[in-house]
Parts: C-alpha cells; sequence; structure tokens
C-alpha cells in the first residue's frame, strides 16, 4: 500500500502540531517537577477525562478488539467490558480519596499509609517493577501494534517504525511535561475519533463489504453479532462473562483498571482541581471508553471477517509482512489498506494519534515513578527542580528504548493482554480494602506481588515447559487468584500491624467511610487523642452510585449497538433506559459529599 502525497501531507501536519505544543508548554514543564508531573494540580475535569480516553485508546486496542471479535464475536469484549465496575467503583468512591491524600504519585500512598522499612522498600520496589518493568510491557504491546501499522500501511520494517514514532513521541512528551502530554492528547483524541468512525462507515459501504445490511446478514458475521454470549455455551460463558463479571474486575489490576484506581488514572485525578472535578473526569472516561468508543472498531473487525476470513487469508494478502505476527489483531490494520487517498492519510495519522497519546502518557507516568519514587526519595533526596526535571527527561528517552526492544519479541495484542492479567491476578482485592480496612499492611502488599508473579511464570511458562498440559486462560486466572489471596491474607495476620501513629494520620488526611477504621478510632479517643469519625452513610451512597452509573453505562453501550445493527425497537427501548439511569445518577450526584476546599496536606512523618 503505497500512501499519496495528500496523505503524507496530513501525516507531516499531525507530527507538527503534537511538536509545535511540547514546544509552547516547554517553559512552564520545566519550571518544577510538579508542574513536569501534574500540571500544578490545577487541570479541568474535562481535559483530563478526554486524556484518560486517549490514554486507552492506544493503537494496539483496535486491534485487540479486533482479535476478540473475530475469534469470540462482539459479547468476546466483556472481558474487558466487565472492569466498568471497577471503573464505577473509583469514579464515585475512590476519586475523592484520592484527591484528597494530596500525593505526587500514587506510589507516594505507600509511606502515607504503611509504615517503616517495608512501606519505604514497598514504594521504591514498585517505582521500578510498575514504573519500569510493568510499564514497559505496556508500551512494547503498543508498540507491536504500531509495527504492524508500519507493515501494513506504511511498508516499513519493524525498526523503521519504532525509530520514527518513538523519536517524535519522546520529543514532545519530554519537552513539555504533563501539560503537553494532556493538550496534545486533547488533539489526538478528536483525529483519532475521527479516523475510525470514517474508516467504519467508508469501509462498510466498500464492493467487498456490500452495505450494513449485508454485513449483518453474512452467515459468519451474523453469528458474533450477539453482545450477551450464548447462555447455553457453558464453555464460552465462564470465561467471557460470569468470570470477568463476579471475579474479574474486582481481583485483578490491570493498568488503567485498577481496583481503588492507581496508576495514570490517578495521576490525572491528582492533576485535578478538587475532589469533585476528579470525580468528573473519571465519571467522563468510562462512558466515553466503554459505551462509546469501541462500535467503529468492532464494525471494522466484523466488516474484517468477509475480506480476510481467516490468518491465511492475511498472510496471502501481506506475504512481506513476518509470518510469526500475522494473527487476527492483523486484520483491524488490513482492512485500513483500502481506504482511498486523503482518508488514508487521516486515519494512519489518526493510529498514530492513538499510539502517541498511550505512549506519551506511560512514559510520563513511568517516568514519574523513576523520579519521584525511587531518585528523589532513595537516591538523591536534596535533588534541585532542575536535576528532577533533567531526570524525568532521561527516564522517559530510556523506556522508549526498553520498550522497543521488547515489542520485537511479542506476536500479538491478546497475548500480552492475558500475560499480564495473570500478572495481576489476586491483587485488586488489596487496592480495594486497604483505603477501608486498618489491618492492611505493608507486608500484605508485598506479599500480594511476589506470589501473583510466581505463580504467573509458573502457570504461563514452567508448568508448560515441564510438559503438562497447558491450563485454559479461565482456569489460570482462578487458580492465581485462588493462590495468591490465600497467602496475602495469611501474611496480613501473621504480621504486625502498621505503626499507630500512621494509621491515625491517614485516616484523618484521607477519612475514608466505613466501619473497617473503627478499632483505630476507637484507640485513639481512649488515649486521649480523638479522632473525627467519617461520615459512614457516605459509603452506602457512593455504592449505589457505582451501581446505578454501571447500568447507565451498559445502557448506553447496547443502546448505541442496536442502533447501530439497525434494531430500532430495541435501541428505543435501551436509549430510554439509559436516559432515565442518567437522570438517577445525576440526582444522586447532588447529595455526594465532598470537601468544600482542598485541606492543607499535612506532612507524613519520616517512618523510613
Amino acid at each position: 500500500m503505497r500512501l499519496a502525497f495528500i496523505d503524507w501531507l496530513i501525516i507531516a501536519a499531525f507530527f507538527a502540531v503534537s511538536l509545535a505544543i511540547g514546544l509552547a508548554v516547554y517553559r512552564r514543564a520545566s519550571s518544577s517537577m510538579s508542574e513536569f508531573f501534574l500540571s500544578g494540580r490545577h487541570m479541568p475535569w474535562w481535559l483530563l477525562g478526554v486524556s484518560m480516553v486517549a490514554t486507552t485508546f492506544a493503537a494496539d486496542t483496535p486491534a485487540l478488539v479486533a482479535d476478540i471479535v473475530r475469534n469470540n464475536g462482539v459479547a468476546g469484549n466483556w472481558v474487558w467490558w466487565a472492569f466498568l465496575l471497577t471503573g464505577m467503583l473509583t469514579v464515585f468512591v475512590y476519586a475523592k480519596l484520592w484527591r484528597r491524600a494530596r500525593l505526587t504519585t500514587d506510589l507516594e500512598f505507600y509511606e502515607l499509609r504503611y509504615s517503616g522499612k517495608p512501606a519505604a522498600f514497598l514504594r521504591g520496589f514498585r517505582a521500578l517493577y510498575l514504573g519500569v518493568f510493568f510499564n514497559v510491557m505496556i508500551m512494547a504491546t503498543v508498540s507491536l501494534a504500531a509495527i504492524k501499522i508500519g507493515g501494513v500501511l506504511l511498508d516499513l520494517s519493524p525498526a523503521q517504525t519504532l525509530i520514527i514514532a518513538g523519536v517524535v513521541t519522546v520529543l514532545y512528551s519530554s519537552l513539555g511535561g504533563f501539560t503537553g502530554v494532556l493538550l496534545t492528547d486533547f488533539f489526538q483524541f478528536g483525529m483519532a475519533m475521527l479516523g475510525s468512525v470514517w474508516a467504519a462507515v467508508y469501509i462498510v459501504g466498500m464492493p467487498e463489504v456490500g452495505g450494513m445490511e449485508v454485513l449483518m446478514n453474512h452467515e459468519v458475521v451474523s453469528t458474533k453479532l450477539a453482545m450477551l454470549p450464548d447462555f447455553g455455551n457453558w464453555d464460552l460463558l465462564v470465561p467471557l462473562f460470569i468470570l470477568p463479571l463476579a471475579v474479574q474486575w474486582w481481583s485483578v489490576w490491570y493498568p488503567g483498571s485498577e481496583p481503588g484506581g492507581g496508576g495514570y488514572i490517578a495521576q490525572r485525578m491528582l492533576a485535578a482541581k478538587s475532589e469533585r472535578e476528579a470525580m468528573a473526569a473519571t465519571l467522563f472516561f468510562n462512558v466515553a471508553h466503554y459505551a462509546v468508543r469501541p462500535w467503529p472498531w468492532i464494525i471494522i473487525a466484523l466488516a474484517s471477517i468477509i475480506v480476510f476470513p481467516d490468518i491465511a487469508s492475511l498472510q496471502e494478502a501481506f506475504p512481506a509482512i513476518d509470518a510469526g505476527i500475522v494473527r487476527d489483531d492483523l486484520a483491524y490494520f488490513a482492512m485500513l489498506s483500502y481506504l482511498p487517498a486523503g482518508l488514508l492519510g487521516l486515519v494512519v495519522a489518526s493510529l498514530i494519534a492513538a499510539f502517541m497519546s498511550t505512549i506519551s502518557t506511560h512514559l510520563n507516568w513511568g517516568s514519574s515513578y523513576v523520579v519521584n519514587d525511587f531518585y528523589l526519595r532513595f537516591v538523591k533526596p536534596d535533588a534541585s527542580e532542575a536535576d528532577l526535571v533533567r531526570m524525568g527527561r532521561i527516564s522517559t528517552v530510556t523506556l522508549m528504548v526498553l520498550s522497543g526492544f521488547l515489542a520485537l519479541a511479542l506476536s500479538n495484542a491478546l497475548q500480552a493482554f492475558n500475560i499480564l492479567l495473570s500478572i495481576g491476578a489476586g491483587t485488586g482485592l488489596i487496592f480495594i480494602l486497604r483505603w477501608f480496612w486498618w489491618r492492611i499492611n505493608a507486608f500484605t502488599e508485598i506479599a500480594g506481588m511476589v506470589i501473583s508473579f510466581l505463580v504467573a511464570i509458573y502457570l504461563q511458562l514452567v508448568h508448560p515447559a515441564l510438559g503438562y498440559e497447558p491450563l485454559s486462560t479461565a482456569s489460570s486466572l482462578l487458580l492465581g487468584i485462588t493462590i495468591t489471596t490465600i497467602g496475602w491474607v495469611a501474611i496480613t495476620y501473621l504480621t504486625p500491624p502498621t505503626d499507630e501513629a500512621t494509621l491515625r494520620h491517614f485516616y484523618r488526611v484521607v477519612r475514608p467511610a466505613g466501619k473497617g477504621w473503627d478499632p483505630v478510632v476507637a484507640r485513639a479517643r481512649a488515649e486521649g487523642d480523638p479522632i473525627e469519625h467519617a461520615d459512614a452513610g457516605e459509603l452506602p451512597l457512593e455504592i449505589l452510585c457505582m451501581l446505578v452509573g454501571t447500568f447507565t453505562v451498559y445502557f448506553t453501550l447496547f443502546a448505541v449497538g442496536y442502533w447501530v445493527y439497525g434494531r430500532v425497537v430495541g435501541a428505543m427501548v435501551l436509549t430510554v433506559l439509559a436516559v432515565a439511569a442518567a437522570y438517577y445518577l445525576f440526582r444522586l450526584w447532588g447529595r455526594l459529599k465532598t470537601s468544600v476546599a482542598d485541606e492543607a496536606h499535612e506532612v507524613m512523618p519520616d517512618t523510613a
């Protein structure tokens, strides 16, 4: 596929705008570490919300959806749609708690919530574990998609693709810091959505597909349209629907969908003007991420079944691409090769935008861990602001290089998705409970992290290498969750609790509702150190909002799908349900309590 002059012009203009944004905010980003990583905590909810959506609109995400749809139908997307539950829990329960903590990174939480050397170790280790190892793994999956885009649409080698895309992304993200990331995310998300919607409309109308009616009635495609799995087929129902909704959403740590919030989602909540703006940003993200954005990808994936019915047809169409990376996820990019000049350039630019928005966020987020939670905390505590910003830029480049090398070893997006799920299996409940149960300690998190990692390594690598039949994804996930949960619960009771002074300080700063902190409050009062008890009735209201919000988004997701399918009666009914649920949620929103103003952040005593 050769791009016309107009295509290259569009792509060049896109690169120029992205770099211009980074240059425009260079001076502001260079003023301090807070500006480089949090934009001074003055960002509005709409900009933060769009940035969250842009970050999760990675270049590999449409490919992952295509892989899922081609193999398991539209209903197969419940493996990630189920994470909406955790997203809504973050909106209504955790967003205000994160903003109230007034941290620079979410890893500072460890020395706010826990005490002593275990807390310091946990913060430093996870800075490298998440900021480098895990983060590089995520960026590698995104870079793998870029490699496939470059091979199918631009006729570039993997190395050429990574060098070109990586250099531009590193330049603007290192120059502009977090503000540059947010502003380019806003611009890039608009490009990405315009490109995906326009591409879906054009592809459905191609002679090879024959229009929406032909697509919907195709003998193979029609069997993959259901948005709920076949409840009579337990082999698919359990791993695709029951397990994600019943277990996966609260038990698995996955970037962008962490139970209790965290990572780059927490980074954006911490950068918000207020608690309510942090909540609004995260709510916008969940509505856009789950209910609206997937449908253009799904339509293109369904159309690809007609044009490229199997992997052999993909290999035949693109013989120059390494056969080792030709999988079902390649079908999405293969369909884009049919686009005409002009539209092709816009769509390629939109995919580059999706790649760059995700990579730039992960570079800034991972760099914040390396600089704030490792370098400043353990290597050079007296580092100047200029030194910290410089280290931020150095670590940004290093992370990009590492992810590029790893990308060359992966073959498809779903493979990486399953690996990440297995590594985080069983740790999610810790991230939910640590805010509301005083007995969770640093050893709890260390145990969960170590056990889940070792179990994942055994199940994914050692078990098959020993000649045993590989376990299914569902079986591996359940086994990992069970072993990890038993392990960290046992360690929690076998190790001493967090220092009492630290527990009381955390409760005063964050004020989590519920009964889990009653023993701490009671002991403080008995010792003449009274603590104002958080409103016990707030948590039930927040849980109600979470449930109503979940139904609102799922009704909207199904309504959009039915409108796309042309099923008007069902679409109208679901639209009415979505509007009614949204109205009730709006009424509940007004009853939620947040701080009138951000309270002064108390300085945490040194517990290292």
